[in-house]
């Protein structure tokens, strides 16, 4: 399993989210750093990806040492 690891501002955003999507979002980032399975896909222009929790988004960089949570939030407003 790689190592997760989050930046300040989408620790921020996730400490703001309910208790039951905040489950829900660690568990599909454990899943995806363990067997790669999980709703992600390549972000154009950019050099990160995208995994889909329902109505919200988490935005990643898969690096040699892990995965970085850059940033996470409802559809709407993640990708501002």
């Amino acid at each position: 399993m790689r190592p997760i690891s989050f930046s300040r501002p989408a620790l921020k955003e996730l400490a703001r989210l309910p208790d039951a999507i905040r489950a829900d979002i660690r568990v599909r980032i454990a899943r995806y750093a363990e067997t790669g399975a999980g709703d992600v896909k390549r972000m154009s222009g950019r050099r990160a990806w995208r995994l889909r929790a329902g109505d919200y988004r988490v935005i990643f960089s898969v690096e040699d040492d892990g995965i970085r949570v850059e940033a996470l939030g409802h559809r709407r407003d993640v990708y501002r």
